[in-house]
């Protein structure tokens, strides 16, 4: 009985944590590449690369999807906190009253029963809410990388290099580059042009 509190909150807790994680370690990878090169001076037939961190992260259409997703993920969190509060209430409520002998038997069990029900049902939301952030989370990035891919194909139809890389924070496909030949910059003004055209219709 004393142990409905206890279980509830590591849970909600855990459930919390791993739903904020989520959203927002993504966010400090993506800063560990805080600056944008300057204009490429590449020329046609170049091997080029994308600095794809900096890029997602000045990325206009991903800041603004990010921010409805973290706006959701506080929602939850608060509603989940509304819950989890409402749920230890009426277990302390439960305990005292036992402890003070105010409950027949058959109260006891028929207010335990009630009580493990709503812990499971709060268990299950709090599930089912994560898989929903995760899903959520999955679309945008696809969405900005589908926006991003179909705007570098576009791009080099013009400008026509050999190759284009990308170089991240945990992924070096490009361990050292000539800043002549990082085209990020061009690449994130042509996107947030694109992107701001979009949004404003």
């Amino acid at each position: 009985m004393k142990n409905f509190s206890v279980v509830l909150n590591a849970v909600l807790v855990a459930a919390v944590a791993v739903l904020f994680v989520l959203f927002f370690t993504n966010n400090n990878k993506s800063a560990k590449s805080e600056e944008v090169a300057t204009e490429s001076t590449a020329q046609k037939g170049d091997v080029v690369y994308i600095q794809i961190d900096s890029l997602i992260n000045k990325y206009d259409m991903f800041n603004d999807l990010r921010s409805e997703l973290e706006s959701k993920a506080t929602k939850i969190q608060n509603d989940l906190n509304k819950k989890s509060r409402a749920f230890e209430n009426d277990a302390k409520n439960f305990e005292e009253k036992l402890n003070k002998g105010l409950l027949t038997r058959s109260q006891a069990e028929t207010m335990q029963a009630s009580l493990m029900q709503r812990q499971q049902e709060l268990q299950n939301y709090t599930q089912q809410k994560q898989m929903e952030m995760a899903e959520e989370e999955t679309v945008m990035i696809n969405t900005v990388m589908d926006a991003i891919k179909t705007y570098v194909k576009e791009y080099n139809k013009s400008h026509q290099f050999a190759l284009i890389l990308t170089t991240s924070a945990t992924t070096q496909v490009v361990m050292e580059g000539n800043p002549a030949l990082d085209i990020t910059k061009d690449i994130l003004t042509g996107l947030n042009e694109e992107y701001i055209k979009t949004r404003n219709k």
